[in-house]
């Protein structure tokens, strides 16, 4: 992939998304006015204030963040206000220590939705937005490895992944599915999820043959399937090392917020040898 670089910001791997004007011809879940659909509020007032420090007592700062698929920005945002306890008239001109607790990078596959994202940031020193595709390991390899370098770090404090797995397991199938999640949970100390259930893929289905376009290549041989918040738990816990630690409830559209910890060696030998460099 090329390198896409805009004033001030980060250069990023770049992947060839085709502008999108129907909405329901979105097929990575680049919906271009999604946050008026699913309002961030719906998700952060589940969120307990607070909860950073609870997670991370005794952390050092700033605290690393992740969050996949973070369309134009609006949840993310919302987000780091909640977790830093900052009103929504604040920006980065009222809270000059605010990136000292908490950096969050945050990438998504539309290079459209990341622009808009930069120039609407109110916290451009401490978010950064980045073109991305989480699934090209040979463009997120060294792109992610060069972010956590800077803070001298080789993983994450908390990873965010909402409303985003449905789409990676339409598009790369259950292995794509399981790849993710184990990627994220090697890089992740924390991960908050928010899986789509199995209605959103057959209305995701059902939209593409509406348009009159070509169904998802792995929707009809999806074998994980049925209650996805269940299954996603049971692949975080059973094969990649977490441990559920809590369902903040969910959504108004039906959607579960769920916090994972990891336990796995792969996290914590990682963690090891940055304190011992």
């Amino acid at each position: 992939p090329g390198a896409r670089r805009a004033e001030g910001k980060m250069a990023a791997p770049v992947s060839e998304v085709s502008p999108v004007l129907e909405p329901g011809a979105a097929p990575y879940g680049n919906f271009p006015n999604y946050s008026r659909f699913h309002p961030p509020e719906g998700r952060v007032s589940l969120l307990p204030g607070g909860l950073l420090r609870s997670l991370f007592p005794a952390a050092a700062r700033p605290l690393l963040g992740l969050d996949v698929g973070c369309n134009s920005g609006e949840l993310s945002v919302a987000l780091y206000r909640h977790l830093l306890g900052l009103q929504e008239s604040e920006g980065s001109l009222d809270q000059p220590a605010a990136g000292k607790d908490l950096n969050l990078l945050c990438c998504d596959i539309d290079p459209v939705l990341i622009e808009r994202a930069q120039q609407c940031s109110p916290f451009p020193a401490s978010i950064s937005f980045a073109n991305l595709d989480i699934m090209d390991s040979s463009a997120r390899e060294p792109f992610l490895s060069s972010y956590l370098g800077r803070f001298g770090r080789s993983t994450f404090d908390i990873g965010f992944c909402m409303s985003v797995t449905m789409w990676i397991h339409l598009n790369h199938g259950d292995n794509g599915l399981m790849e993710f999640l184990s990627f994220l949970s090697s890089l992740c100390k924390y991960l908050l999820i928010e899986p789509q259930p199995w209605k959103c893929y057959r209305a995701a289905a059902r939209r593409l043959r509406k348009l009159g376009r070509n169904d998802f290549d792995h929707f009809r041989s999806l074998a994980i399937n049925g209650d996805m918040a269940e299954r996603i738990t049971q692949i975080l816990t059973k094969d990649c090392a977490m441990e559920l630690v809590c369902c903040f409830g969910s959504t108004s559209w039906d959607r579960s917020l769920l916090l994972f910890k990891s336990n796995g060696s792969n996290y914590e030998g990682r963690e090891s040898s940055e304190q011992e460099q």
